[in-house]
């Protein structure tokens, strides 16, 4: 069973401004049909947490840490 929500509620979670997220994140790094629907085809959002949390997760164990150090002019 998928838990829905709307941006408010994603941006609670994920800590994000909902701005952000209807602006920058939805059809980038969110992807219709996979990370949110559209019901009935109209304009409200609705996000599938579990694939979100899913893809949030597999993306976190991809990277790698290094340490940084700025060049000095």
């Amino acid at each position: 069973m998928n838990t829905y929500l709307t941006t408010e509620q994603l941006a609670e979670r994920i800590q994000y401004n909902p701005r952000t997220i209807r602006n920058e994140l939805v059809d980038s790094c969110l992807l219709e049909g996979r990370h949110y629907i559209r019901p009935f085809n109209r304009r409200k959002i609705l996000f599938i947490w579990e694939t979100i949390e899913q893809d949030m997760l597999s993306q976190a164990s991809d990277t790698i840490a290094m340490a940084f150090e700025p060049e000095e002019v």
